[in-house]
């Protein structure tokens, strides 16, 4: 009896072993390889919440062709971040035509984002990589979508499967992401939650 519990107990440990390499594994996965689009409007007058759907389709507009032929997340961030100043260019050209006196400032940066929950797929919350898209005093409601994998269109099921999947997602990290693994994005989500209290505590 007492040999039987102890194997139960090795199992037990090396189950659980296995299943916190796979989540971390997984969450590094996430921060290091996710770049997604946070658009900050200067208010959240009705203006300025229009004008800042405009900017963003601008903007992803602007990337959407080049991206499309590439997998490797650091030729992503590369891309980027040489588009940084036509990007930027882009977004305040919007804003003019628009007759908007605010000016918008573009970035590539490292930000806090809470769970986000979209049509077919939900992100936990966690430290990820960030186009910034800060439109005048940036004190409005804010828009996020993911640039890359390409799930800012398109986000039905079976495209956000293909992306994910040309993004190297394993079975597992996908599951989780579609809602199939409910624990497993719990545990994600509780993972991301303390990466961003340690960064806030941090600061």
């Amino acid at each position: 009896m007492g040999k039987q519990i102890r194997r139960l107990g090795f199992l037990a440990l090396a189950v659980g072993m296995t299943l916190s390499v796979g989540l971390l594994r997984d969450s590094a996965k996430l921060r290091e390889d996710i770049l997604r689009l946070h658009v900050v409007a200067a208010s959240d007058g009705k203006e300025d919440q229009d004008v800042k759907l405009r900017v963003r389709d601008a903007i992803l507009g602007s990337l959407e062709e080049s991206l499309a032929s590439l997998t490797d997340p650091q030729e992503v961030f590369s891309y980027v971040e040489t588009m940084l100043p036509k990007l930027e260019q882009t977004a305040n050209r919007v804003l003019q035509e628009a007759g908007f006196d605010d000016t918008a400032t573009v970035s590539l940066t490292e930000e806090n984002f809470p769970i986000r929950e979209y049509d077919s797929f939900s992100l936990p919350s966690g430290i990820y990589h960030s186009l910034r898209v800060v439109i005048g005093e940036g004190e409005g409601h804010n828009w996020w979508c993911v640039v890359f994998p390409q799930l800012c269109t398109g986000t039905d099921t079976e495209k956000f499967e293909q992306s994910a999947e040309n993004a190297g997602f394993s079975e597992a990290l996908l599951g989780s992401l579609t809602g199939e693994y409910e624990i497993r994005f719990w545990l994600l989500d509780q993972l991301g939650k303390l990466e961003n209290f340690l960064s806030d505590a941090l600061k």
